[in-house]
């Protein structure tokens, strides 16, 4: 089995290692475009061509299923991609409104995402079909992306906008960026005993067992 995983920078990187670790016969290869990284200030229509740019290599290299590891270009190109590539299988990351839903029990929750996500059709669909009846909190986290990728996030950076979600309430955080799976401890402990944290590892596995028949 040969899984592909793109991201457009570290982030992926963190999701192949999920799936080397539930798949271990597996051949998992990554590709990133780091040239342009990040993808979540950047134009719809440009995210959409750099993302079939990047996995150009991915395409002509014989994966069983290709994971679009960067919920922003899910966001945009995934369903582009499916059209034009019906004969590949993909996998898509979306910030978990659904799972967040069935855990919450104050109703509120934040997720923690790129601006290009935020303000997606993709994104907003799912606010709409699993987020009815709770307070969705969007804090901004424009910036975390692109210092996580050229490690200059600390604790700083994060704290604030930690606290201020757990203050008004929200008990489960999603993180719908692939790019903070690498601060996923950081943020837990901040969120310590007040929310839970949530990012779509497990889940992504599950899907890749569930196209393949396995």
């Amino acid at each position: 089995m040969k899984l592909g995983v793109f991201d457009s920078g570290i982030g992926g990187e963190a999701v192949a290692e999920a799936l080397r670790k539930t798949f271990p016969d597996a051949e998992v290869v990554t590709v990133n475009d780091r040239a342009n990284v990040p993808y979540g200030n950047k134009p719809a229509e440009r995210v959409a061509r750099l993302t079939e740019a990047a996995i150009g290599p991915l395409l002509g290299g014989g994966c069983d299923v290709i994971v679009i590891a960067c919920n922003t270009a899910t966001a945009v190109a995934i369903d582009a991609l499916r059209g034009k590539f019906p004969a590949q299988k993909f996998i898509g990351i979306e910030p978990m409104i659904k799972t967040a839903a069935g855990l919450t029990r104050s109703k509120i929750v934040a997720v923690c995402a790129t601006p290009a996500t935020l303000a997606s059709a993709r994104y907003r669909r799912l606010a709409r079909d699993f987020g009815g009846g709770l307070e969705i909190i969007e804090p901004d986290c424009g910036e975390w992306a692109f210092l996580i990728e050229n490690n200059l996030m600390n604790r700083a950076h994060v704290q604030k906008t930690i606290e201020g979600v757990c203050e008004r309430g929200a008990d489960v955080i999603v993180l719908g960026c692939t790019h903070y799976h690498w601060i996923k401890e950081l943020i837990a402990g901040l969120a310590r005993g007040r929310a839970r944290v949530i990012e779509p590892s497990e889940a992504i596995g599950r899907r890749v067992r569930s196209l393949l028949g396995l």
